[in-house]
């Protein structure tokens, strides 16, 4: 019994103090010898940038294997959430995977501010998500609102995606973003025209200013909505809740930002045919959106945040996903449906009934 008792230390112990052994020495050595003006955290730092790299032209070993351990955390580290993925012979064919992005962090939105340094980092963080969780020989196509922060937004999603495609090894096609009329912000009906909630924040200030200086009589309504919109996000409140949910004559009705936004989906669908959609736009008809889908409103999205919409083979079917809900629902077919004008003639569409 005794020839069968173990008195060696399991091998992963071995292993465990010879790496502690390596790295003392090393220490030893960048005190002793090293520049004693130069800080012991930066020698460490540059003698491991001296210690030779991984072989990157060996593309027969994955590169989870061959790569170092900050290689290895970061392909690992996306891998925590709790979407349970079924196995590839069960899996439905997608024709679209759309990701509705909201911007990153502004400036402001009195004005049509771009991106702050944090707003940058979301976005280019996100980029380098999907960077990690994308196939090579997919295809990403990137548009967003013409505003200046979804515009930046969506820059700093593509940089950090194409350094992302560098650093993992991956090799996707990807289309130069773009604006699409089809997503952006809800309208309202100032004065001059229509234009972005935020956009006519100057006007209805310059107004209200106005009016509370020379009392000039009665306030038109236009003014009295949108004072009403922007005193509650002063105050603390929820603006956007109040535009799903109270009618407004002068902003323009979610339904209809829900509309606009499946339009321009089947139209990127038609133009690219199973590609993965990333579109950077605005809180209020993502939000919109996924309360179309889901029957309830799940909160406000936090910046680069997403809703995704996962479109089936044949366009009929999608499933909608924002915070660990899921909701299968039919892809609706604007084509079909009413545009719910004074002088409505619509007919039901011929051989069914609309989506």
């Amino acid at each position: 019994m005794t020839d069968q008792i173990r008195i060696d230390e399991p091998g992963y112990v071995a292993r465990y103090r010879a790496a502690e052994q390596a790295r003392r020495e090393l220490e030893a050595e960048l005190v002793d010898g090293g520049d004693e003006s130069v800080p012991l955290y930066l020698r460490k730092y540059r003698a491991k940038g001296e210690r030779p790299a991984s072989n990157i032209t060996d593309t027969e070993t994955p590169l989870w294997r061959r790569s170092s351990l900050e290689i290895q955390r970061a392909l690992t580290e996306d891998s925590r959430n709790k979407e349970i993925s079924a196995p590839p012979e069960a899996e439905l064919r997608l024709a679209n995977d759309v990701f509705l992005v909201r911007h990153g962090e502004t400036q402001g939105y009195s004005t049509d501010s771009g991106l702050t340094p944090q707003g940058i980092w979301q976005a280019h963080t996100y980029g380098l998500t999907m960077a990690k969780r994308f196939k090579t020989g997919e295809h990403v196509v990137f548009r967003h609102a013409d505003t200046n922060r979804a515009r930046e937004t969506v820059e700093h999603i593509a940089r950090g995606f194409v350094d992302g495609c560098v650093q993992f090894e991956k090799d996707i096609a990807y289309e130069q973003p773009e604006p699409m009329d089809e997503f952006r912000n809800f309208q309202f009906v100032a004065p001059d025209g229509l234009k972005d909630v935020t956009a006519a924040y100057r006007e209805y200030y310059a107004v209200r200013e106005k009016y509370e200086r020379l009392d000039t009589g009665d306030r038109p309504l236009w003014l009295v909505e949108m004072d009403r919109f922007w005193k509650l996000q002063v105050a603390g409140g929820d603006p956007i809740e109040k535009w799903l949910t109270t009618p407004m004559l002068h902003f323009e009705p979610p339904a209809m930002a829900v509309r606009r936004f499946w339009a321009g989906i089947n139209r990127l669908g038609d133009q690219f045919p199973g590609a993965r959609l990333i579109i950077a736009t605005h809180s209020g008809c993502i939000r919109a959106f996924a309360v179309a889908a889901l029957g309830y409103d799940p909160g406000e999205p936090y910046n680069t945040e997403h809703v995704r919409a996962k479109i089936f083979a044949g366009r009929k079917d999608a499933m909608i996903s924002y915070r660990n809900r899921y909701q299968e629902i039919c892809v609706p077919n604007i084509a079909d449906l009413p545009v719910w004008n004074t002088m409505e003639t619509w007919q039901p569409p011929q051989g069914g009934t609309a989506s």
